[in-house]
């Protein structure tokens, strides 16, 4: 029974991994995001069949136990992403305002120009 679920936890990772791989942004957050989910991808792997493994690497750290470890990489990605995430809708939202004012402006009336004219150059009588 352990094997089969050592197995799935497996398969979930390496899903997990693939669908984070296939992101989209710059190459070098793109290459830095990659390599990072690799590292993770096989850190978890290893975990899964090894767990004794985690566990000595807590003490040498020295964190307790194993799971211990686990929480606060999860605390400390939760925060990065929290961090990213922040950051690219700050992004989008500036972007949005300059799309939103330059809409604005090209759609706005313009008095000096006669309506006549506008009508006319659009296909409207």
């Amino acid at each position: 029974m352990l094997i089969v679920v050592q197995l799935v936890l497996v398969l979930v990772v390496v899903g997990f991994s693939l669908v984070l791989i296939r992101g989209g942004s710059n190459a070098k957050h793109m290459a830095i995001r990659r390599i990072m989910i690799l590292l993770f991808a096989v850190a978890a792997v290893l975990s899964i069949f090894f767990p004794t493994i985690l566990t000595q690497f807590a003490r040498i750290v020295g964190v307790g136990r194993g799971t211990d470890l686990v929480l606060y990489a999860l605390i400390v990605s939760f925060l990065v992403y929290m961090s990213t995430t922040h950051q690219r809708f700050r992004s989008m939202e500036t972007t949005m305002t300059k799309l939103s004012r330059r809409i604005a402006l090209d759609e706005a009336e313009r008095p000096w120009e006669k309506k006549d004219e506008k009508d006319a150059s659009s296909g409207r009588y």
